[in-house]
């Protein structure tokens, strides 16, 4: 197996379990604030993952004093910024009424989907996608759909 498919599935196992986890997370805090208590504790995770360790490897290879560009910083500080939205929007959906079972797949397929109109602008492609490109993106919203209808009871 390649390398970069295990970390894939990484992404995978940790994203598909995220927003549950942050459900649990809400309750367990419990008080009106639950939220917000969960939204900083992700934060105090992002941080020990986000910039712990990849300072530690950075200065491990001996980088840590090369900067890359200012574009670089600025475009990665802003996907960062995107990041840290996009969770504080699902503990917020969460913390007014969203359950793990509606939000998860509306999220989980949503996402790429906006992903994929979003490359496709910035890179448009040479040549008109096929047809079945084009049924993938019905699938993949049609899915969501069938998932959100047909959840199981709880």
């Amino acid at each position: 197996m390649k390398v970069w498919i295990m970390f894939v599935l990484g992404v995978v196992l940790c994203w598909g379990m995220y927003v549950v986890t942050i459900h649990m997370g809400q309750k367990a805090i419990g008080g009106k604030s639950q939220a917000l208590w969960s939204f900083l504790w992700v934060g105090v995770a992002y941080f020990l993952v986000a910039v712990l360790i990849p300072a530690g490897i950075l200065a491990a290879q001996g980088e840590l004093g090369n900067l890359p560009s200012m574009k670089g910083i600025s475009i990665s500080t802003g996907a960062g910024v995107l990041g840290a939205l996009g969770a504080l929007c699902l503990i917020l959906s969460m913390m007014y009424g969203g359950k793990p079972l509606y939000v998860a797949p509306l999220v989980f397929a949503g996402a790429p989907l906006v992903n994929t109109f979003v490359t496709m602008a910035l890179h448009p492609p040479s040549k008109t996608p096929s047809l079945l490109f084009f049924v993938g993106i019905l699938v993949t919203a049609g899915g969501a759909a069938m998932v959100l209808v047909n959840k199981p009871a709880s």
